[in-house]
């Protein structure tokens, strides 16, 4: 009879993963609800923190650090915008949006422009 309450016991465990900010690693994290999709947020509770929601799996990869720092990359490198959205399978209204984003966080609008295509004079 022992032996089968300590078999139900161990089937009844479940391995907790912590959950860490992707911004500042804190494990100080608590639920935030839901999206509209059904996908578990969370919030920061770390006060220095400069993220303060977040999702675990984007369903889009727009919105993934790695494809932002690709965009990055691509318009450093001369890819245009529509090439870049075709290449990382994202809309192009996407990258447009991460390259204002990285201008106003300080990459010089010049960069910015000759990637672009755009020339403001």
């Amino acid at each position: 009879m022992r032996e089968l309450l300590i078999s139900l016991a161990v089937t009844n465990l479940r391995v907790v993963e912590p959950i860490c900010c992707p911004v500042c690693n804190s494990t100080d994290i608590v639920k935030h609800g839901k999206t509209d999709a059904g996908k578990q947020r969370y919030k920061c509770r770390n006060s220095e923190c400069s993220r303060h929601s977040f999702i675990l799996k984007y369903s889009y990869r727009g919105y993934l650090a790695d494809v932002k720092e690709q965009i990055v990359d691509m318009a450093m490198n001369g890819s245009g915008i529509r090439d870049t959205a075709r290449v990382l399978k994202i809309s192009p209204t996407t990258v447009i949006e991460a390259l204002k984003k990285r201008l106003f966080f300080g990459i010089s609008e010049s960069i910015i422009a000759e990637a672009t295509g755009l020339n403001r004079s």
